[in-house]
């Protein structure tokens, strides 16, 4: 059993092989919000300096597209299983102001996954299914001949109203891992406390401990 500097059990909430395909799949947004922004208006054109100039940024920008995806699809395929909406969920929702104000007796226990990081998983996926297509699309140097001007239009604003929505789910995403203390160390290290796991995802810390025993 892992245990903390304190001699304190430890239970294994992410897998070396999840935390590098979740780190993959966020510097691959960060580059892709920053390539994005700077093509999105000419006041952020400035910020193609991060990826080598304006040409350069053109280039990598729909294939680090591609490499997140991948990425993406391969997070998709291990956690889905564990987004499924389940009993519970509903209320975990209902109260999630209970949440926020720190009244998490007062809610239904979660399993790995609580009501709104559901909600958030769907909307991503969602979302990047939307990018991918879109991208696509609008690839000039590959794609957009084949298709016509009025779907290329068409694809290009709904591709920079997924991105926005994409930036801000990601942006809560990130606000709400440092909110709630631990959740940043789980995927940094992969381990979580007793503690931490009885009262952020009850039903999922029972489940471990039960599966330890046997």
């Amino acid at each position: 059993m892992n245990r903390d500097k304190d001699g304190n059990p430890l239970i294994e909430r992410y897998t070396a092989n999840e935390r590098a395909g979740h780190w993959v799949t966020a510097i691959c947004f960060v580059l892709l919000m920053v390539s994005g922004l700077s093509m999105f208006h000419p006041a952020t054109a400035w910020m193609t300096v991060f990826l080598g100039g304006g040409q350069w940024t053109r280039i990598l920008h729909p294939f680090i597209g591609l490499v997140m995806v991948v990425s993406f699809t391969g997070m998709v395929a291990r956690f889905w299983r564990h987004n499924r909406f389940e009993p519970g969920d509903r209320e975990w929702l209902d109260q999630t102001g209970d949440v926020i104000h720190k009244r998490e007796h007062l809610v239904p226990k979660a399993g790995r996954y609580n009501g709104g990081q559901k909600l958030l998983f769907f909307l991503l996926v969602g979302c990047m299914a939307a990018l991918l297509l879109t991208g696509l699309v609008i690839w000039r140097a590959y794609f957009s001949a084949l298709f016509p001007i009025g779907l290329i239009r068409f694809a290009a604003l709904l591709h920079a109203f997924c991105a926005l929505l994409i930036m801000v789910a990601i942006i809560i995403h990130v606000y709400a891992g440092l909110w709630v203390k631990g959740s940043l160390g789980a995927m940094v290290r992969g381990t979580v406390t007793y503690g931490w796991a009885r009262k952020h995802h009850g039903r999922w810390f029972e489940e471990a401990v039960r599966k330890s025993r046997d």
